[in-house]
């Protein structure tokens, strides 16, 4: 009969003694200006990509040709999160 033992480390910390800090974790580093650029851009680029679909599908193109729109979606949904994050 083999018997195998597995030693865990204790993860029961109790960390009292470290100070933890409040307040906002993040500060923006783009205007408020800045941030509705980059939302607009954001909308602009996916009414431009689900324009550019709804013809490829209309005229009946290879599916795997929708694919390079994988690109367009990417910059619209980039834009719009760095515009909500204020990064």
């Amino acid at each position: 009969m083999l018997t195998t033992t597995a030693y865990f480390g204790n993860f029961d910390r109790d960390d009292t003694s470290a100070e933890q800090e409040t307040g906002e974790v993040c500060i923006a580093n783009i205007s408020p200006r800045e941030q509705q650029i980059r939302l607009n851009f954001a909308i602009r680029q996916l009414l431009i990509t689900l324009l550019i679909l709804a013809i490829m599908i209309a005229l009946h193109l290879n599916p795997l040709g929708r694919l390079t729109l994988l690109f367009m979606f990417s910059a619209s949904t980039v834009s719009y999160f760095q515009a909500r994050d204020k990064t």
